[in-house]
């Protein structure tokens, strides 16, 4: 598909994709105006505008003014009739066929922005932001390293997606940064102590758990000195279902109005002192963060693959789908040192690895009777696959803090982290097509754009 507006070759954001995102743009007078709209290229264009002109229009179900409300909420709860029939007219107007909006001079300067000058804003109210803990490589990895290599998962892990509910007051859009949250955890480990043959240490600062017999631990009120990224993708719920209502697995992708990059912070040493029996708590609550354009399934289309087998144990038939699929999405996460002008990638890993997929997360989530709304987020958990460069968080990849990650620091001076250091910043990007293999390879390249946040010091005491 050609554009009249310039789109490069390699670009995350071709006509082919069109993500839906909200972002704020100068009025006419100069002051802030919210926009909802798609990326195009390094432009963002404004359904708001659009519709408004009259070129957008006749969705099923929808509304008038369904694009001034400020958030996707509502065009995402119509359903996918609408979303197709969206972005069939916005892929007509945009075409370069098509002069209703590229020859009016007076409203393409009020619908096609470049993005570097709006500023983005979270794609929907998220009500509610439940993350699951999907990735058998992963679950694998952090039973072994704090059980014993060898342990085996929990029993219940290939029976059903775990998961926790999350905050999502904390959710923040890509470009915001954080701050090093404050916590309990355990006070750093004496340096002559000895590690367990078999295990890896504690997170960076803290102290290893007691030996049988011993006096139980007391914790320190400090800065976490463990925080990690986690390499996650979300879904953004459509249209939801009425409490009491199980959502069955065939039709569960139906539910999903699309997909987004999705950071979870995570403190490592307060989730190690805090997180039996419950799960983790403070340790993740502070900050979740998600790149702000929403990928539709529909863009997504070319790049379905079946997900890895599940086999090893009984799944449970409200579980079962004979036509299950997932997408063939490449991932990568790069941290940039403070002070650093560029980022080093130094994890790649796929939507594709995850044992269980979104469609089983909405089912075993719903099964209950449970109520998803419409911008809900239904977090993957970390994204890992089989080698030691696809693990999805600095605790895999340093083992705990066992084994630091190179990094090109200041001026390309090699540094090397554990954890991230104040100043640090996280970048996730991912794609489909383009010149990589598998699922749609050779197809015109369909991205997410980038998740990104730099981690500030924590606030004085």
């Amino acid at each position: 598909m050609e554009s009249f507006i310039d789109v490069a070759p390699d670009s995350d954001f071709p006509l082919e994709n069109l993500p839906w995102g909200v972002f704020e743009a100068p009025g006419a007078d100069g002051t802030p105006e919210t926009h909802i709209g798609v990326a195009l290229g390094e432009h963002a264009v404004s359904a708001t505008a659009v519709e408004a002109a009259g070129l957008l229009k006749d969705l099923p179900g929808v509304k008038k003014g369904v694009f001034a409300t400020g958030q996707l909420n509502e065009f995402a709860a119509a359903g996918r009739p609408a979303w197709r029939s969206a972005r069939a007219q916005l892929q007509r107007l945009l075409g370069a066929a098509e002069g209703a909006l590229r020859d009016d001079p007076a409203l393409r300067p009020r619908a096609i922005f470049k993005q570097s000058e709006v500023r983005m804003r979270l794609p929907c109210a998220i009500g509610d932001y439940t993350d699951f803990y999907t990735s058998r490589q992963h679950a694998s990895n952090v039973t072994h390293m704090f059980r014993g290599q060898g342990t085996p998962l929990n029993p219940n892990w290939l029976h059903l997606p775990v998961a926790y509910h999350g905050r999502s007051s904390s959710i923040v859009p890509s470009g915001v940064d954080v701050r090093r949250p404050w916590g309990q955890r355990l006070p750093p480990k004496p340096p002559a102590a000895e590690e367990g043959q078999g295990s890896a240490p504690p997170p960076a600062g803290s102290a290893a758990a007691p030996a049988a017999g011993a006096a139980p631990p007391t914790p320190i009120f400090a800065p976490s000195a463990a925080v990690d990224f986690e390499l996650e993708m979300g879904a953004i719920i459509g249209p939801g279902n009425s409490h009491g209502e199980p959502i069955p697995v065939a039709s569960a992708w139906d539910h999903v109005f699309g997909l987004v990059l999705l950071n979870d912070w995570s403190a490592r040493d307060i989730q190690l002192w805090e997180y039996v029996p419950l799960g983790p708590f403070n340790a993740k609550n502070w900050a979740s963060q998600i790149s702000p354009w929403v990928v539709t399934l529909d863009a997504l289309e070319p790049f379905k693959t079946k997900p890895p087998p599940q086999t090893e144990a009984e799944v449970l038939p409200y579980l079962r789908d004979p036509d299950s699929y997932t997408y063939d999405v490449r991932l990568t996460a790069a941290v940039t040192p403070a002070g650093a002008d560029q980022g080093t990638v130094i994890t790649r890993s796929n939507l594709r690895h995850l044992y269980w997929t979104h469609a089983q997360m909405i089912a075993h989530h719903t099964v209950g009777g449970c109520n998803l709304r419409p911008g809900d987020l239904i977090g993957s958990g970390t994204i890992s696959g089989d080698t030691p460069d696809s693990r999805g968080c600095l605790l895999e990849l340093t083992w705990a803090g066992r084994d630091p990650v190179g990094l090109a620091g200041p001026g390309g001076a090699a540094v090397q982290r554990t954890y991230l250091e104040d100043g640090d910043g996280v970048a996730f990007r991912a794609g489909c097509g383009g010149e990589g293999e598998g699922a749609g390879a050779g197809a015109r390249r369909i991205g997410f754009g980038t998740c990104s946040g730099r981690l500030l010091p924590a606030r004085e005491a």
